[in-house]
């Protein structure tokens, strides 16, 4: 701001009775409207570059980590895929993510193993039964191909339940810390009933279908017995193929009975003694120890530098972005 713009902003106005008031009002409100112009220009500009060397310093740890673990792919080395967090089918556990990178390891040229490092409730059922046919078929695909097997062991890490330990089975053994929780074989479907609740609030359901189990466990009508047992039906289909599965997958290694499909999970220490795992240990003990490789390579399928931006500003920018706009307008904006 030069000084002639200072000078005119700090001068005194003139009265009201001076025949010149209207003018230097009207230079007066040009004035600070230019001065606020300036002021918001500066901060955009500020806030733009902000946001450029925020993406560079994303992209440049991206493509540090790229070269890293492509330095540490030319030697021997055993492949990691990890399963984390809720298996669905957008999440980072779906079975497209977790399968893509077991096809990248098995064909690497220097994987001496693959371990699938999990930590997840489990979830989708769907997901689960893709991720365990598929390291069944990449095991006789490479046995095929190769003439000798390729091992894919299972690390728990806090949590192997329920979807979870349904990909665990596919794996030529399981292996977990002694307080990692292990199990929980079972199926379930979750509901709420507001029937009576609606009665004594005196409000009247009124549900249109075409087709007379349309509406089954709709919250606000009554469940009745013929579909109730229907859906226990289809639960017990599911839950005896997730049971063909664990016994396809462990064999005679499982020391329990019923209990161990009851929907029970337990800590490591019990779940080796009841033959769910086959050992204690992380994955770092297991590629050194187990496979003899001990340099562990992330084959994990990352989300994409869009996706993984839009992460990490989250609620984060949002608030910087009313920041702004506030310190720009004078207030929030509306």
């Amino acid at each position: 701001m030069n000084w002639k713009f200072w000078q005119r902003r700090t001068e005194p106005m003139p009265a009201p009775g001076d025949p010149d008031w209207e003018r230097a009002l009207i230079n007066r409100v040009a004035l600070e409207y230019l001065g606020d112009q300036r002021r918001g220009r500066r901060w955009g500009n500020i806030f733009k570059l902000l946001i450029l060397l925020y993406l560079v310093g994303i992209l440049a740890v991206a493509l540090s980590r790229s070269a890293w673990e492509g330095l540490k792919a030319g030697q021997d080395h055993t492949a990691l895929v990890q399963v984390k967090g809720v298996i669905s089918a957008d999440s980072e556990a779906s079975a497209d993510r977790v399968i893509s990178a077991l096809r990248d390891a098995f064909e690497a040229p220097r994987v001496k193993g693959v371990i699938l490092r999990i930590n997840s409730p489990g979830g989708s059922p769907v997901q689960s039964g893709y991720i365990n046919d598929e390291v069944r078929r990449l095991k006789e695909k490479y046995k095929k191909d190769k003439g000798h097997d390729l091992p894919v062991y299972a690390v728990a890490v806090d949590l192997c339940a329920s979807g979870a330990y349904y990909v665990a089975v596919a794996a030529d053994k399981i292996y977990a810390d002694k307080a990692s929780l292990v199990g929980s074989i079972g199926v379930r479907i979750d509901a709420f009933g507001f029937v009576e609740a609606m009665k004594d609030l005196g409000v009247e359901r009124r549900l249109l279908a075409s087709g007379a189990n349309k509406g089954i466990l709709d919250p606000f009508s009554p469940l009745p017995e013929a579909q109730r047992q229907f859906i226990q039906t289809v639960l017990d289909q599911l839950h005896q193929q997730f049971i063909t599965a664990v016994k396809t997958g462990r064999g005679d290694r499982l020391k329990g009975g019923d209990e161990l499909f009851s929907g029970l999970f337990w800590n490591g220490d019990q779940a080796l003694t009841l033959g769910l795992v086959d050992g204690l240990g992380s994955a770092s003990l297991v590629a050194r120890e187990v496979i003899g490789a001990e340099t562990l390579v992330n084959y994990t399928k990352k989300k994409d530098l869009f996706e993984s931006f839009a992460d990490r500003l989250g609620a984060g920018v949002a608030n910087g972005f009313l920041q702004v706009f506030t310190m720009l307008g004078g207030g929030t904006p509306r």
